[in-house]
């Protein structure tokens, strides 16, 4: 029986999701794709999981679509609708998670794959990663959000020369444009990015999720519709329990217990 195409676990409320296809860089086929649907679902279903760890098996985080898949060699007959059924789903999974998504970005991220790790909500890369735009290489466009994500990460003009000239960038070029948070070491990439969705798992989810929603619905309101959606999220944050032990603990000086609600 073969290993799974996405490794799940889950320990100190910390979910990990390995892409595991190694011998391929972690290309998306369909069972990878349908792995990392379940994967998500299962992690958001779970109580106990308050964040979720995303990374690839082996020298690379992800590669994007695998064009040796037969889907992609033959053809679909509709690529718009194969998009629809088979990325969107999983790219508006990742950023409607209520829970925060931390991406450790080992090797190269490529074409969807890096539009995978810029769905993530906090995007570690080793020193060795390097990030790709590979598109326009094939006579493609850019899809799985890249052409939503770059603009507001990088701005207009590294955007555009990310996306026409897919050129790879070094992980140091990726921190300086934006694209991601923090760069470690290669053997310290792991270990930062577990201590990293630990230390989040124990900090109040509930309100990482209305974070969240309020950074979703910035980008297409205006000043005023986003103060109204920061006073409704407040309301909703000011009456979690997670809040209230977050005052206590304030006023007590003493550590806050989170518990997600």
């Amino acid at each position: 029986m073969s290993e799974a195409a996405v490794l799940y676990a889950a320990e100190a409320g910390v979910a990990t999701l390995t892409m595991n296809r190694p011998a391929v860089l972690n290309a998306l086929d369909d069972a990878l794709l349908a792995g990392l649907r379940d994967g998500l679902a299962r992690a958001k279903a779970d109580p106990a999981v308050r964040a979720l760890l995303l990374t690839g098996a082996g020298r690379g985080f992800c590669a994007g679509a695998d064009l040796a898949a037969g889907a992609m060699r033959d053809g679909p007959l509709d690529v718009a609708q194969s998009l629809r059924e088979r990325y969107h789903p999983i790219v508006l999974a990742m950023r409607q998670f209520p829970k925060p998504i931390v991406a450790a970005v080992n090797g190269a991220a490529a074409g969807a794959g890096m539009s995978l790790a810029l769905a993530c909500d906090i995007v570690l890369a080793g020193e060795s990663a390097t990030f790709l735009q590979a598109f326009t290489r094939i006579g493609l466009v850019p899809d799985c959000g890249s052409t939503w994500f770059l603009p507001r990460m990088a701005g207009d003009v590294r955007a555009r020369a990310l996306a026409l000239l897919a050129e790879k960038i070094s992980a140091a070029d990726a921190l300086q444009y934006g694209l991601v948070w923090k760069v470690h070491a290669d053997d310290r990439l792991m270990p930062e990015a577990l201590a990293t969705a630990r230390k989040m798992a124990q900090m109040p989810t509930r309100a990482y999720d209305l974070v969240k929603q309020a950074f979703a619905a910035g980008s297409g309101n205006g000043l005023a519709e986003q103060l109204e959606l920061e006073a409704l999220l407040q309301a909703q944050a000011m009456d979690t329990e997670d809040h209230r032990e977050g005052v206590a603990a304030f006023l007590a000086k003493r550590p806050a217990q989170f518990k997600g609600r």
